[in-house]
């Protein structure tokens, strides 16, 4: 074996057969969850600093951003004069995205 091998991945799950319905693999393991919205959107990030949006049906890449800082935190959805917010713990700074 060379070197460390390890990676991660976020699975979509079939809740009445657990099988897999995607997978969208990650370059190391993640060290935070996700975040999936009632806008068919799954939110997660990286310890690479990639913090991305997958679109919840497909698992295909929908938008991502390079926050400069490992991604370790939850990402939080909350809503502020009506519009909705995703705000993400990477690094030492929080990054909030309007949707």
């Amino acid at each position: 074996m060379r070197g460390d091998e390890a990676a991660g991945a976020i699975r979509a799950l079939d809740i009445t057969t657990g099988k897999t319905v995607w997978s969208f693999r990650q370059h190391s393991p993640p060290w935070a969850g996700v975040l999936s919205t009632a806008g068919g959107l799954v939110f997660a990030g990286a310890e690479e600093g990639n913090f991305f949006a997958l679109d919840a049906a497909t698992g295909e890449p929908k938008w991502q951003f390079q926050t400069g800082g490992g991604v370790r935190a939850n990402p939080i959805a909350f809503e502020v004069d009506g519009r909705q917010r995703i705000a993400i713990a990477a690094g030492k700074a929080i990054v909030v995205f309007g949707l």
